[in-house]
């Protein structure tokens, strides 16, 4: 995959520089020290992938991605949390918090590269769309990944999320990422089990661990919960509710 790293530190754009040269699949094209070059160099040659800071003078890396919807996968690269809702609204792949590690580095870059062969399978592979029984009341979906169709059963999943064109389905054993939209998966799934809590997300009530302040916790991992899902999601709560 061709990237480009764009960072108004010199510093960072090294550290991405040297995380590159470690995985193969990946080819560092370009470093750009702001989002304006950024943006006049993805016109000039082929992106697969952009690392992108968001704090920069002129243009933030928000405004780049805001600006240019056919912009390539995004994985954002920041020292501040607090753009994390953002980066999930904007669709972009992965966020990375400074100072990130190789081994969160190498995960955020590995759903980029199952997006990225996802969209090279050859035409007849791309359709996918998860399938319930003929009966309607089916417990599994049948969906396709890479080359294979799978039998999935519904009481395993924890969330799905959304990934432009893709879903991912993450259970506890594994994750997996297929071509269909967050609109067809949730007609797929149970309504009364399962629930919208964000653009991006959707969750398996019977798999929620938690909640505080604007997150879920599942999977042992966080989960924005969106402002204008958050009132559905609290009538779940309330009905709960020792």
């Amino acid at each position: 995959m061709k990237c480009i790293a764009v960072d108004d530190e010199p510093l960072a754009l090294s550290i991405i520089e040297g995380f590159c040269n470690k995985i193969g699949y990946l080819e560092l094209t370009g470093k750009c020290p702001n989002a304006i070059e950024a943006a006049e160099l993805i016109k000039e040659q082929e992106v697969d992938l952009i690392f992108l800071d968001i704090n920069m003078p002129h243009l933030t890396g928000i405004d780049l991605v805001k600006m240019s919807p056919s912009l390539p996968m995004v994985i954002f690269t920041t020292a501040y949390a607090d753009y994390a809702l953002t980066g999930y609204d904007l669709d972009i792949v992965d966020y990375l918090l400074k100072p990130f590690s190789f081994d969160r580095f190498f995960k955020a870059v590995s759903k980029a590269k199952e997006l990225y062969d996802l969209k090279n399978l050859p035409k007849s592979y791309k359709f996918l769309l998860p399938q319930p029984t003929a009966d309607g009341g089916a417990d599994y979906l049948m969906i396709r990944v890479e080359y294979s169709t799978v039998r999935l059963n519904i009481a395993d999943i924890l969330y799905v999320e959304g990934l432009k064109d893709y879903v991912k389905i993450a259970t506890l054993s594994k994750n997996y990422v297929t071509k269909s939209s967050m609109k067809n998966v949730e007609e797929k799934l149970p309504s009364g089990r399962f629930i919208r809590i964000h653009k991006s997300f959707i969750v398996n009530l019977d798999k929620v661990e938690a909640f505080e302040n604007n997150h879920i916790l599942i999977g042992g991992g966080k989960l924005p919960l969106g402002s204008n899902y958050r009132d559905i999601f609290m009538e779940f709560i309330e009905k709960n509710r020792l």
